[in-house]
């Protein structure tokens, strides 16, 4: 009669049941955990504005030299995402922190915050007013307003800019196209929402204020 002999089943992996000093240089023993080896950490992907920004300095310095209008105000950094915007804000002196005499713009990445740019050139612009320091959070709010498109008709919009004086500080947005009083209104009024700005503010066309005349009126109040 044969003699019975003991089967064993054959081993799921090639370390399977060898202890980890039978196993050759080099083998990996099986993981029979279930788990997936662990992933790395990779960085969050950025997220993209709809458009390009570029943020303005007008030295007040220049201006004191009597050079011609415009001249003086100087490119600092174009941003495209949301990180790039916040990396540059928190790293930047606020309206409160400007001297005296400065403009600091934030435009549409190709367009220049002069009246002379073809995109400017017959627009204007809406404008609300402050005290010294209180600017800082209406800065901020039409920033995020501007470059977060929440605006109607940001189509309409160029950019903005926040002007240091000795006695207050002015906000103003640009637009691209006076004539066209709906759109016109329609960013004055959201404007005013999204700052919580209660009193009335008015809109000049550029063409008008090249003319430096004393009694110049508004074209639109809201």
């Amino acid at each position: 009669m044969a003699e019975a002999h003991e089967t064993r089943p054959p081993s799921a992996g090639a370390g399977a049941g060898r202890d980890a000093d039978e196993r050759e240089e080099g083998e990996i023993a099986d993981d029979d955990s279930g788990h997936a080896p662990p992933q790395p950490n990779l960085p969050a992907a950025p997220h993209p504005l709809e458009h390009a920004w570029t943020f303005w300095f007008d030295n007040p310095q220049g201006k004191a030299k009597q050079v011609a209008w415009g001249s003086s105000i100087r490119p600092i950094h174009t941003f495209s995402t949301v990180e790039d915007f916040w990396s540059l804000y928190n790293n930047i002196n606020h309206p409160s922190k400007l001297v005296v005499g400065a403009d600091f713009h934030c435009f549409k990445n190709k367009i220049e915050p002069k009246w002379e740019d073809p995109i400017c050139a017959n627009g204007g612009k809406w404008t609300i007013s402050c005290g010294r320091a209180k600017s800082d959070t209406m800065w901020l709010h039409t920033l995020l307003a501007m470059i977060g498109e929440q605006f109607d008709c940001g189509d309409e919009i160029c950019g903005a800019v926040v002007s240091v004086r000795g006695k207050q500080e002015r906000i103003a947005i640009w637009t691209k196209n006076a004539a066209n009083e709906a759109a016109q209104l329609s960013i004055g009024r959201q404007w005013k929402e999204f700052l919580d700005y209660k009193d009335s503010i008015g809109f000049i066309v550029h063409d008008d204020a090249k003319k430096m005349d004393k009694g110049l009126k508004n074209r639109y109040t809201v």
